[in-house]
């Protein structure tokens, strides 16, 4: 029972967060060297920002033709919406779906759907809240275009936020990644924008909360079940 109560807490950590755990831990020790009250606070701190980086094991769904969220946190925009044109997705309007991450979401991201990369572009840009639609054009970004195996494409973009000034990717264009497999990680609060194939439909609505990894978002086949909604 202790064990299992421990495991629902202690969180596998990613690497990227080891060094600010350091930090953490270097600024708490001398904090309680000045005074008692501060360090603790700086130890609270040190929790966040090693709960902020944490990499729990998700468990991707096993059924074919699906789509999962690439990220932990609330769909706060829907609708059809033109690709980053850096992306080469074209200039006709795709279905759009923003998962907002807070502080407190779970920040690695995770692929949609299984797919060859073909495309991974950087663009600078703004830190405007990540939840405004305007943030998908005027902020800092990093997009990936990705071939499925029938030839269908889509797009995966993170966007930086009002907190979050650091994109990771450590995926680059022609690798071939796994559906669920991590691509990459947003530093303190940020966005990520799917945008679908060719023929796939959404199942989830807007203020649901996703799992990345484990969500489903959308059905590649196009059916739209009620069983499949939310899984």
């Amino acid at each position: 029972m202790a064990v299992s109560m421990l495991s629902t807490f202690v969180k596998p950590m990613h690497p990227e967060g080891r060094k600010f755990v350091a930090i953490g831990l270097a600024v708490t020790l001398v904090g309680f060297l000045i005074w008692a009250p501060l360090g603790w606070i700086c130890a609270g701190l040190t929790v966040w920002v090693y709960y902020f980086f944490r990499d729990p094991v998700r468990v991707v769904p096993e059924r074919p033709g699906v789509m999962v969220s690439p990220a932990d946190g609330l769909v706060s925009l829907m609708g059809p919406a033109v690709p980053p044109a850096e992306l080469d997705l074209g200039s006709a309007p795709m279905m759009r779906i923003c998962v907002f991450m807070s502080v407190f979401n779970c920040h690695v991201n995770r692929l949609p759907a299984a797919g060859r990369i073909t495309k991974v572009a950087y663009r600078p840009g703004k830190f405007l809240n990540a939840s405004l639609d305007k943030a998908s054009e005027d902020n800092e970004r990093n997009g990936l275009a990705v071939e499925m195996a029938d030839g269908r494409r889509y797009g995966v973009v993170q966007i930086a936020g009002l907190v979050a000034r650091r994109i990771l990717c450590w995926s680059q264009a022609g690798q071939t990644l796994a559906t669920g497999e991590r691509f990459g990680l947003i530093r303190f609060g940020s966005r990520l924008d799917i945008y679908l194939p060719e023929g796939a439909v959404p199942l989830v609505s807007l203020g649901q909360t996703m799992v990345a990894g484990e969500t489903v978002i959308a059905d590649l086949g196009g059916r739209n079940s009620a069983g499949d909604r939310g899984a």
